[in-house]
């Protein structure tokens, strides 16, 4: 698994993440492809288009954040990084400590986007 340095230092990832993609649009872009229409710029045509982007799975004990790597084939995930306990915190209340996997955004995104691009 990539630490939050190994991406950071990844330009060409870092370039190719897609900071709006949702678990919910990437299932419906990859693998429900040829069933939809296209919406948006996404068109997918097979196996060697692929996304990159993140997603917030409360699953386990604690939050955990996942880069994942999503084609037609499979979804990989390629980091898990560990939520500051604010972060933490103040996504779980935002959900009501629901058990899921999340899109990223609020406090999650800001800090994600701050720890990778500074911003």
């Amino acid at each position: 698994m990539l630490s939050i340095k190994e991406i950071r230092n990844n330009q060409d990832l870092l370039d190719n993440i897609d900071w709006e993609m949702t678990p919910e649009e990437a299932v419906r872009l990859f693998l429900e492809w040829g069933n939809n229409w296209s919406r948006g710029n996404y068109v997918i045509r097979g196996k060697e288009d692929v996304s990159y982007y993140f997603v917030v799975n409360t699953w386990g004990e604690n939050p955990v954040v996942y880069l994942i790597r999503r084609n037609s084939d499979e979804a990989k995930e390629l980091a898990e990084i560990k939520l500051p306990e604010n972060v933490k915190d103040r996504f779980l209340d935002s959900i009501g400590n629901n058990k899921g996997v999340y899109s990223i955004e609020g406090d999650v995104k800001e800090w994600l986007q701050k720890e990778l691009l500074g911003s």
